[in-house]
């Protein structure tokens, strides 16, 4: 036949939308002609197509030919359309038997030998090819982390001769097993390492419960990193819905996930050096950032203060909404941005306001101005901002020192979650206005305590309902159906930034 329809994928921010590649052959001068908005290295692809073909022994067709990239106001980039292309040739001229490729999608870019090479964002692609209904052909190297997604039928091929082989029936390609599953826990970060701090592990725990944002101060060396390097290992584990949207963040940068445990939850701690680019993701081909990758899991900033306050704001829009938008000029891309944030820093430029050893000489406008680093509408997002002070030294030689470990305290946090999305369908941080109401409403006793704190304190009506949202995820830590005025105190007491004006 003459033409031919060969189904690939595009990469658009961590979608796979599809791509048509449709070849025609036409009598006339010999040439090959890409349209449908192909960039620079897909126009390359006719040459390293024509190369794989000839040095595979198959015919290149002396004809005109046409390749059409559908939809033609998709933007494509990279070699990944090239095994649609070189089959698409291959059908269209009658070298291979055709009739199977509608029941197929093939991605991968061909090495001048025929070889197959990988390509970006598989995982995205192999979701999409479940949904359709159709085997995903992709290079051998790609195959297993696409096999991660259930349902699909991933065929991983070594070479151009191995795919045709299996259109023609002769030696079919077999179906990818996925790596094996890795546990669940983050080995060598458990939180019985950190010696006392009860008020921060209890704060640690309560964040954790009820997906809270948190900010520790306190002077150098308290654990305060400690701290945010173990609220993965408390979290509850990632479904299988949750773990594979994560992945496929880390699949359009070409970071797999085999080293780390599958459904652990991310944790990324960017150098505070890191721009707003790095952050939020862009580029003039729009790639995730920071936000992104811990999609789904922990965002640590260590050293608050010291990011560029420009670069900070940019994270309030994805703190509320829970994505991020990148807009060019010639393009668009979202990408999901549902993180806990979780910051530490200095009560003072020294570090050590407050510190029994008496080395502090900051003066109180050179700590206020520290502290203006960061602005009121970011700080208010923070529903826990706890002090972290210096521990008792007995305790850090203590043999029997040590605290509850993880596995305790996630098992709380767990059952505290599933109260949560019992009751609403979202843990209670992401509780919208008319749901606070609803799901954390007070009695008399606890409203009147709140409105007293809120009027001494000058808590911002936002501040006020994630006083509420944190009380509510202290009453569903303690099995209660109701807020007593116990957890709306225990509520105000994660506020030291508010009690410290």
């Amino acid at each position: 036949m003459a033409l031919a329809v060969v189904y690939a994928r595009a990469c658009v921010g961590v979608q796979a939308p599809l791509v048509s590649v449709e070849v025609h052959l036409a009598n006339g001068l010999p040439v090959l002609n890409i349209v449908g908005l192909p960039e620079t290295a897909v126009k390359e692809s006719k040459d390293r197509v024509r190369g794989a073909l000839q040095t595979c022994g198959f015919e290149f067709p002396a004809r005109r030919i046409t390749v059409n990239l559908a939809p033609a106001d998709l933007p494509k980039e990279g070699g990944r359309f090239d095994l649609a292309i070189a089959l698409g040739i291959l059908a269209a001229s009658a070298q291979v038997d055709g009739r199977t490729l509608a029941d197929h999608e093939f991605v991968g870019e061909l090495a001048l030998g025929g070889a197959l090479r990988s390509v970006r964002g598989i995982l995205p692609v192999a979701l999409e090819a479940r949904r359709a209904g159709r085997a995903l052909v992709c290079p051998a190297t790609d195959a297993p982390d696409a096999a991660v997604v259930p349902d699909v039928a991933v065929l991983g091929a070594e070479h151009l001769l191995s795919v045709c082989a299996h259109l023609s029936g002769c030696t079919p390609l077999e179906p990818c097993a996925p790596l094996p599953v890795a546990p669940t826990a983050r080995p060598g970060e458990d939180l019985r390492d950190v010696r006392g701090q009860a008020h921060a592990r209890r704060a640690l725990e309560v964040a954790a419960a009820g997906g809270h944002n948190l900010l520790m101060l306190g002077p150098p060396g308290t654990g305060k990193t400690m701290l945010a390097r173990r609220l993965p290992g408390i979290l509850p584990p990632m479904t299988e819905d949750e773990a594979l949207a994560t992945a496929a963040v880390r699949s359009v940068i070409s970071q797999d996930d085999r080293t780390r445990p599958w459904r652990t939850r991310p944790f990324r701690a960017p150098h505070h050096t890191a721009s707003g680019v790095a952050l939020v993701g862009g580029g003039s081909q729009p790639r995730p950032g920071e936000i992104s990758l811990a999609h789904n899991g922990v965002l640590f900033l260590d050293e608050l203060p010291e990011f560029d306050r420009r670069v900070l704001e940019v994270l309030r829009e994805p703190m509320e909404t829970g994505r991020v938008i990148i807009s060019r000029a010639a393009r668009q891309a979202e990408f999901p941005a549902r993180f806990q944030l979780v910051a530490a820093m200095n009560p003072c430029p020294c570090g050590y306001l407050g510190d029994p050893s008496g080395r502090c000489r900051c003066t109180s406008e050179q700590v206020q101005r520290y502290r203006a680093r960061i602005s009121g509408p970011l700080l208010d997002r923070f529903d826990l901002h706890i002090e972290v002070p210096r521990p008792d030294r007995a305790l850090l030689v203590d043999p029997e020192g040590h605290g509850e470990a993880s596995a305790s305290v996630r098992h709380r946090v767990e059952q505290a979650r599933h109260r949560q999305l019992a009751r609403a369908g979202v843990e209670n941080a992401r509780l919208a206005t008319g749901e606070v109401l609803a799901h954390c409403s007070l009695g008399p006793a606890e409203a009147a305590l709140l409105e007293h704190a809120a009027e001494r304190l000058g808590l911002s009506p936002r501040a006020h309902h994630r006083v509420m949202k944190v009380a509510r995820t202290i009453a569903d830590l303690a099995d209660r159906d109701r807020i007593g005025t116990d957890q709306v105190a225990e509520a105000l007491s994660f506020r030291h930034l508010d009690r410290a004006r």
